[in-house]
């Protein structure tokens, strides 16, 4: 194949995993707060001093916001494929960056291809590029500020484009969550390199690198720089609730990562293999590049358990250059199909022979698991069912020949599969029949014109503000509210007495947006609240 054949499929792979079906899946918190603060930004213009339910919400800088914005603009803010698009284009950004970064470090556009679909088919690589948070963002713009740095660490000229390029998209990384993916993504990637490059010739560069760090800090400080000498006070009180929170909130064990390549979905049992320093070292032709794909991965695993705030998302980064150390053995296998030892047949056998059981076993236990109440997503079931057991039996067909190359790619076709046609069948665990969206509230009798408040202690999710489709007046005391007709009030449980003495109530509705029922281990207590109207006694 060459170059616009491993474009052209890449792209197909991508429009196969990132664009189909967005809207299957319900709104997370991560993503629901981004797309409230994008709401605010379009009702009420607060495009610089961003909030979440119309209070100060600095805690993330605002460029995914901006471009969800915008992609809600055009496609409408309750269009759940236009609030997470610019997150697919975000990680289709990086699954094309990886590949010419690929190409750069390995000096081998078929490995580099292999690994790019790797990367594409990893399995929160497609999840985070499927959901409209911060995360994707940021490391898409740093795998391309690395690309940069990358060209330029390799050249002996002053490169001053690649330099200036990387602190524009630093910058933008920086822009998008902070120094997430400055210690992440990028500290590991320079580790690696000092340790296999050694930084040669370096002293010249020194007046480019500058300038470069100078553009960083211009794109990404400026915006943070106004928010605190414009809202000194609710900047520092967010900065100390946010560092305080990387210490004391979620806080894991430092081997609480140390099984991050199952993280890599479908290519765990390769991934692992990879990673096996004494096996692959006999098997890589380039020892060199297979140390700095390896040393990355493990120097942004390390540095990712310093920190006690431990979380499966945050592992993200490290499935970027795991992809490319996957990317060694699997060429091995492919490059050597007819000249393997007998070990790399076994374990090649069993590895792709796993994927084939599950694409044999497919149709049944979707039909068993569902006891046949499969309406109204017939069509999904039989595609996938027919597609999924006839690549399963080519996955043993092509094991017998050896044929190791059209296993990897059965593999890639078998995963674009189920999001093509699997993915939509995900609403038959959707079996919560007291569900009742906020956003049919205005469509109640006598709610069109009533103001919306909730209490101190019923502060509400963003999921719950996001489905409602506007703010939720916060008020902490009575007198706070309104004191001459009639209003609404959200709770999650009883209304405080305090309220009570001063207004009459009556209950309206509960509303319940989890999809799955009350006693599953997805349904979330806090997706609930109970509305009432009230009004002042007199």
């Amino acid at each position: 194949m060459n170059n616009r054949s491993y474009l052209l499929a890449i792209a197909l792979v991508c429009l196969a995993i990132f664009f189909p079906h967005l809207s299957v899946v319900e709104v997370n918190i991560m993503e629901a707060r981004n797309f409230i603060t994008a709401r605010e930004m379009l009702d009420y213009g607060n495009w610089i001093h961003t909030t979440m339910n119309l209070e100060p919400r600095y805690e993330k800088p605002p460029l995914p916001t901006w471009m969800t914005a915008v992609s809600g603009a055009v496609f409408g803010m309750k269009s759940l494929f236009g609030l997470r698009l610019p997150a697919v284009l975000s990680v289709v950004f990086l699954v094309f960056t990886f590949y010419y970064l690929g190409i750069q470090i390995l000096q081998d556009k078929k490995q580099a291809f292999i690994g790019t679909l790797i990367l594409a088919t990893s399995f929160y690589i497609i999840f985070s590029g499927r959901n409209g948070q911060w995360d994707i963002f940021a490391h898409a713009f740093m795998l391309f500020a690395i690309f940069q740095l990358f060209k330029a660490f390799e050249t002996d000229q002053k490169a001053w484009k690649n330099w200036l390029l990387a602190g524009l998209f630093l910058g933008l990384s920086f822009m998008s969550k902070g120094p997430v993916s400055l210690f992440a993504l990028l500290l590991p990637f320079l580790i690696s390199y000092g340790i296999v490059y050694k930084y040669k010739d370096f002293a010249k560069k020194i007046t480019p690198l500058v300038s470069s760090l100078l553009v960083f800090a211009v794109v990404g400080f400026t915006w943070g720089a106004y928010i605190y000498f414009t809202d000194t006070s609710s900047a520092e009180f967010i900065a100390d609730k946010e560092t305080l929170a990387w210490s004391n909130r979620s806080v894991k064990p430092f081997y609480h990562y140390w099984s991050f390549f199952t993280q890599s979905g479908a290519w765990t049992y390769f991934s692992f293999l990879a990673l096996l320093y004494p096996f692959m070292i006999k098997r890589v032709e380039n020892k060199k590049l297979y140390q700095f794909s390896l040393f990355w991965t493990l120097a942004a695993v390390f540095l990712l358990s310093l920190i006690p705030e431990k979380k499966e998302r945050y592992l993200l980064p490290v499935l970027i250059p795991l992809a490319m150390n996957t990317s060694f053995y699997m060429y091995y296998l492919i490059r050597k199909s007819r000249e393997l030892i007998k070990i790399d047949i076994y374990l090649a056998n069993f590895g792709f022979g796993l994927i084939g059981i599950i694409g044999l076993i497919f149709p049944f236990g979707v039909y068993f698991f569902f006891e046949g109440q499969l309406n109204p997503h017939w069509v999904s079931y039989f595609l996938s069912s027919a597609t999924l057991f006839s690549l399963g039996i080519l996955m043993f067909i092509w094991l017998r020949k050896k044929a190791f190359e059209k296993c990897f790619y059965g593999m890639i076709l078998l995963l674009c599969s189920i999001v093509l046609f699997a993915f939509p069948m995900a609403e038959l665990t959707y079996d919560n029949d007291q569900y009742l969206s906020l956003s049919e509230f205005r469509n109640m009798e006598g709610m069109k014109d009533l103001e919306i408040y909730s209490t101190a202690k019923s502060i509400p999710r963003p999921e719950l503000i996001y489905d409602l489709g506007e703010p939720m007046k916060r008020v902490k005391t009575a007198d706070q509210l309104p004191q001459s007709g009639e209003f609404a009030l959200f709770v999650y449980d009883t209304i405080p007495q305090t309220i009570q003495h001063q207004f009459k109530s009556e209950f309206k509705a509960q509303f319940d947006i989890n999809n799955l029922r009350e006693g599953k281990s997805g349904h979330k207590n806090l997706k609930t609240m109970k509305l009432y109207v009230l009004e002042k006694t007199e």
